[in-house]
């Protein structure tokens, strides 16, 4: 491969590719905002702050899941349950940490 001056022709149609790329907003965004991680970011778990309102919800959603799945035994509604549930307990122990932080 050669290693010196591209040709004029072939220059003017790079930089205008290059313009055109730097134009564009919503490529240059993603570029901005493309992370690779090799591990999840913990530090963003770490700052959920949960509302008082959201943990509630989910409190009510896991609970009526919960006495649903009992009723009708369907592995979908079971299944719901043991998805809402961890995020219930989750948002319950960082509210609890938030409120014993002080």
């Amino acid at each position: 491969m050669a290693t010196g001056r591209l040709p004029d022709h072939e220059q003017r149609i790079l930089d205008e590719l290059e313009r055109a790329l730097r134009r564009d907003r919503r490529l240059d965004r993603r570029l901005r905002t493309l992370r690779l991680h090799r591990r999840p970011d913990l530090s963003r778990v770490s700052r959920y702050r949960p509302h008082v309102v959201t943990v509630g919800f989910l409190l009510a959603v896991s609970i009526a899941l919960l006495v649903t799945g009992i009723v009708t035994s369907r592995i979908a509604v079971i299944w719901a349950f043991a998805g809402v549930w961890p995020l219930a307990l989750f948002a319950v122990f960082r509210l609890v940490c938030r409120w014993t932080e002080r």
